[in-house]
């Protein structure tokens, strides 16, 4: 019997068996734990995921078109594939605890340890579609995430459509064309962000990303509160105007989404995956309401593998910088993995000397990122 298969195949939840509820999948799991860390995508139907605890129950309209999956995106974050060699057994489960109980995870760990990659591996083996990633500077704010209003652009349209629509105006509809009966449409200038777009009803949960939590303003953690607790928020302008249901742009290229009332409320909360490189604390409150996975810097034999997944190959010699990176790593310096990708690459490339010139550029792309040059 392995790790995954200790729950029985008729576990429940509140008596209900993990695969009976409707809406989380296309096959009933054997077992809470959904989530192997396998690097690879579901051979047939996605896998089912189990169905939310009752107080994580949410009940948005309309339901929307499932997301495509963005294979480059996952390309460049996996390599060739393979499991994501930093995680521990313990690691995995709190994904699939962070999943069963629609809750975010909060992950943190040294810089390039893996931990965005994470919500691609978690995506890519549920067939959770394209990740919506949102990437976190001092000057974000909630509503970043959440829409975009393009008041400027709609004020300048409303004004070009009434010149145009005026019998005595000087500046008539191009080409002689009749000018439009109807304004610009309000919908049009409305594009939902990452944090929205997740938030939409979906079938299934999508996968959001909020990459580097720790670098953003202090109020904005508590900012989310309100809507990681509630899977839900309001657009001011689509409740203040007459329509009932708007057509707006989402997070996701070329796709737009009916909004009913200017209200967005999920159907089954995503997963997100909250990354922070330690550099602050964040409040109790936050805390309470995320699932905390610390992932460790790799080992040897992991960044081996890791180099070989990317690289699509195991070049000769990579043994020698493997050790030396780790040695860096033990000695105290703060050191990426991506550090070590783009040495092994430069020092594959054809014609490359690793004398004199080739070590300056190699202690270079290895330097401890700690000391600021």
């Amino acid at each position: 019997m392995t790790e995954y298969e200790r729950e029985p195949a008729d576990a429940a939840v509140n008596g209900t068996p993990l695969g009976a509820a409707a809406g989380t999948g296309t096959g009933a799991p054997a077992s809470w734990r959904v989530f192997h860390a396998t690097g690879m995508a579901p051979a047939g139907a996605p896998p089912a995921v189990p169905p939310a605890p009752p107080w994580r129950e949410f009940a948005g309209e309309p339901l929307q078109t499932a997301p495509a999956a963005d294979d480059r995106a996952v390309h460049r974050r996996l390599g060739a594939g393979g499991p994501l060699h930093s995680l521990r057994d313990d690691d995995v489960d709190t994904v699939n605890a962070a999943l069963l109980l629609r809750r975010p995870l909060l992950v943190t760990g040294p810089p390039g340890v893996g931990k965005s990659t994470l919500a691609y591996l978690v995506a890519l083996e549920l067939g959770l579609g394209r990740v919506l990633q949102w990437s976190i500077v001092s000057r974000t704010a909630l509503r970043d995430g959440l829409y975009e209003y393009d008041s400027i652009g709609r004020a300048q349209a409303i004004a070009a459509w009434r010149a145009g629509a005026d019998p005595a105006s000087a500046d008539p509809s191009p080409a002689g064309e009749p000018a439009s009966e109807q304004p610009p449409y309000l919908g049009d200038f409305i594009t939902l962000g990452p944090l929205g777009t997740a938030l939409l009803a979906y079938e299934r949960p999508r996968v959001l990303l909020i990459d580097e939590l720790d670098k953003s303003d202090i109020d904005l953690p508590n900012d989310l509160l309100h809507v990681l607790e509630n899977g839900s928020y309001d657009v001011p302008e689509l409740v203040r105007s007459a329509l009932p249901a708007v057509n707006v742009f989402t997070d996701d290229p070329g796709r737009r989404a009916e909004i009913l009332g200017g209200h967005v409320e999920c159907r089954e909360f995503p997963l997100v995956v909250i990354t922070s490189n330690g550099e602050r604390e964040f409040p109790a409150a936050f805390r309470r309401r995320c699932l905390p996975l610390e992932m460790r810097p790799p080992s040897r034999k992991q960044l081996v593998a890791i180099v070989a997944s990317h690289l699509r190959r195991r070049p000769e010699g990579v043994e020698a910088l493997v050790d030396e990176f780790e040695r860096r790593v033990l000695k105290g310096g703060t050191q990426s993995v991506d550090q070590l990708l783009n040495a092994v690459h430069l020092t594959t490339a054809g014609g490359f000397q690793a004398d004199t010139d080739g070590r300056k550029l190699i202690e270079m792309l290895l330097r401890d990122l700690a000391k600021g040059r």
